[in-house]
């Protein structure tokens, strides 16, 4: 499947059970994890543009960021190869050799050249000096930054919510998401949606602001509330009550969740509908964002 022909518009799954039963409100899943085989969720939906961007530009290198489980090396090293672009990943760490994981593995069987940097330097990614001399050393390739996050990123996202609001019929009280770098939110706030965003990471309250600013002040966006303590420990952490909650949410609405994004928000979301948060009536939609090359094996079972 090309990268410029996904599966669209991805299903809107409504789930029912006891909980949301007890709570009087409606929950869909926004199925982005069905969007494309490689290049899955909020992956696709920020690349799309980022990589119209080069292509207008010329560039025939892409170089971006991440770790060695990131979703987003992994999208772009597919999109890159897919879309017949160079892909240069900076990896934030020492380099593993042969115990890389099977993310970075990936990458390199689809042509990704992986470049290792301290964690000190990997802190500089944002910096426009650092960016200037990244772009000299690897010849002036297109750069999107880590997590596929920009300005050209929240066009992809706001398509989502045109889908959302075509499928449902309305707009819905509120969308539900994780929080990597913010770009989601950021998406669908701007789209004039207001966002529940679960922060995937540990110390994660600096990602109200940059939600915000990533948005940019305009006369429709939404609210947005950002939840921080549903990340079980840290960034890709987990604990066993995380992983039962997953398994048992497979197995009652047949939706596969994995451990660093999609369980931590659909645990916090169920535990702020118990909690009683939501009012009658309301409509949740929860997006699945993909990010299932990172599931833990014993996740996969049956």
């Amino acid at each position: 499947m090309d990268l410029l022909v996904p599966s669209l518009p991805t299903p809107l799954q409504e789930i029912s059970d006891t909980v949301i039963l007890r709570a009087g409100i409606r929950l869909f899943i926004k199925r982005d994890d069905l969007i494309h085989p490689t290049v899955s969720g909020n992956k696709w939906r920020k690349l799309k543009y980022n990589l119209q961007q080069a292509k207008s530009k010329g560039a025939t290198t892409l170089l971006t960021f991440g770790g060695a489980f990131s979703n987003h090396l992994y999208a772009t090293a597919a999109a890159g190869k897919y879309s017949g672009f160079e892909t240069i990943g900076i990896v934030r760490g020492e380099n593993p050799g042969e115990k890389k994981s099977s993310t970075l593995k990936f990458c390199e069987e689809h042509g990704m050249k992986l470049h290792y940097v301290s964690r000190e330097e990997y802190k500089l990614r944002n910096s426009e000096d650092y960016l200037s001399y990244i772009k000299q050393q690897f010849g002036n390739p297109f750069t999107i930054p880590e997590g596929g996050t920009s300005e050209f990123a929240l066009k992809g996202v706001e398509e989502m919510t045109v889908e959302v609001d075509q499928q449902l019929g309305r707009i819905p009280d509120y969308y539900a998401v994780a929080a990597g770098t913010g770009g989601t939110a950021a998406g669908i706030l701007s789209a004039g949606a207001h966002v529940l965003a679960f922060s995937a990471l540990k110390g994660g309250s600096f990602l109200e602001n940059d939600i915000l600013n990533l948005g940019g002040e305009n006369d429709k966006r939404g609210q947005l509330k950002l939840f921080t303590d549903y990340h079980f420990k840290g960034y890709a952490k987990y604990t066993q009550e995380l992983l039962d909650f997953i398994l048992m949410f497979k197995k009652q609405h047949g939706i596969q969740l994995e451990q660093v994004y999609t369980g931590k928000m659909l645990f916090g979301l169920y535990d702020l509908i118990e909690k009683g948060y939501f009012k009658t009536g309301d409509c949740i939609v929860a997006v699945h964002t993909g990010g299932l090359q990172g599931l833990l094996v014993e996740l996969k079972e049956d």
